[in-house]
């Protein structure tokens, strides 16, 4: 599962109460005064937005709390801070009772928000970009990641011969699909070295893109862990590694905002001091996140989520990535954000001052 899939521009799936998202019917009309609630929203949005089983994750049962609910990207390493900040109890000491509802990618995540199934979203600023550039009213109030989940790697029979990103020139390439959060990212990367891409193909594969690199199919590829360890261990070359905070500086001049927490904008104000409790829960879950021995961090996962997996593996990959992956505090780099907003304009995802950073970044939202 991982956060590259496409954004959903038209928020399609997004429940509404004129119609279902999942055949696109009409339901029958809540009584006078009556709204849907989130467990109905919830279940439309099983079939339309892709929410998966472990969403009934809480932080606490003590019904005095406040309860939230936050949906998110199910990516593995984007997941970590929250689930570390459940398990410890980070949402507790702060008075909340917070839900945490997986879904099939950021997307879906954000329909969720927009239709009103959720309080919170937790996505990747590439897909909070597209749904503002869409007329969803957002605002982003907390950063959870400040590195994207991927990597450009070298096919092991190409390993000698591609050594810099403008080597790609003229040849292959895999990412997940078009206008995908990998593909955007590359075309940045590629415009920062310079590289002419006008002989580059790009290969839509999905993101099983291992096998295609391993076997040759693409000279280069996006990957994601544990796929970039796979295939560094079968020969091939780590090109650029956009989850090492000092080659996103090189490559990308800094950090490239990625996963955080949206709210409702017609809700902002009413949540405000909810928000600065999540943020704070949210703050000493990432604080964790950076220093608990990773055997500790494996063991707050969900089981569904690390079930069949190299648990051994996946503690080296957390202690590899968690310092630069996962911010010192939630307050959003703004500068990291206007990282992300470029590339998607290069990518032709956005055109230039389509969307307003000072009305969707909601630094305030956390202070006092």
């Amino acid at each position: 599962m991982g956060c590259c899939e496409a954004t959903n521009p038209e928020l399609l799936g997004v429940v509404s109460d004129t119609a279902d998202a999942s055949s696109g019917r009409h339901p029958p009309r809540p009584e006078p005064g009556a709204t849907w609630d989130r467990r109905t929203a919830l279940k439309s949005l099983l079939g339309a937005a892709g929410v998966i089983a472990v969403s009934g994750c809480r932080s606490t049962p003590d019904t005095g709390a406040t309860p939230v609910s936050l949906a998110f990207c199910g990516q593995l390493l984007c997941v970590v801070p929250y689930e570390v900040a459940r398990v410890r109890g980070h949402f507790a000491d702060q008075g909340l009772d917070a839900e945490l509802v997986y879904t099939r990618g950021g997307s879906a995540a954000m329909q969720a928000l927009v239709g009103g199934a959720v309080d919170y979203a937790g996505t990747s600023f590439d897909v909070a970009l597209q749904a503002v550039a869409h007329g969803a009213p957002i605002r982003r109030v907390a950063s959870t990641g400040r590195l994207p989940l991927f990597a450009l790697a070298v096919a092991p029979a190409q390993a000698g011969a591609i050594s810099s990103v403008k080597d790609l020139e003229g040849r292959t390439v895999g990412i997940s699909g078009l206008g995908n959060a990998d593909h955007a990212l590359l075309l940045f990367l590629l415009d920062q070295a310079g590289a002419d891409t006008s002989g580059i193909q790009f290969a839509t594969i999905g993101t099983n893109l291992f096998d295609a690199l391993r076997i040759g199919q693409v000279d280069a590829a996006m990957l994601q862990e544990p796929a970039l360890s796979l295939i560094t261990a079968d020969g091939g070359r780590e090109l650029v590694n956009f989850m090492e905070l000092d080659e996103a500086r090189t490559h990308l001049g800094g950090a490239y905002e990625f996963m955080g927490v949206s709210v409702r904008t017609a809700e902002r104000d009413q949540r405000h001091e909810e928000i600065q409790r999540l943020g704070a829960a949210l703050a000493a879950g990432l604080a964790e996140t950076r220093t608990l021995p990773p055997a500790e961090i494996v063991a707050s996962l969900p089981s569904e989520l690390v079930a069949g997996g190299d648990v051994a593996q996946l503690e080296q990959i957390i202690d590899r990535y968690r310092l630069s992956l996962y911010p010192e505090t939630v307050t959003i780099d703004v500068a990291a954000a206007a990282r992300v907003v470029r590339a998607q304009e290069v990518a032709g995802l956005l055109e230039p001052g389509q969307v307003d950073l000072g009305t969707l970044l909601d630094t305030a939202a956390l202070q006092g």
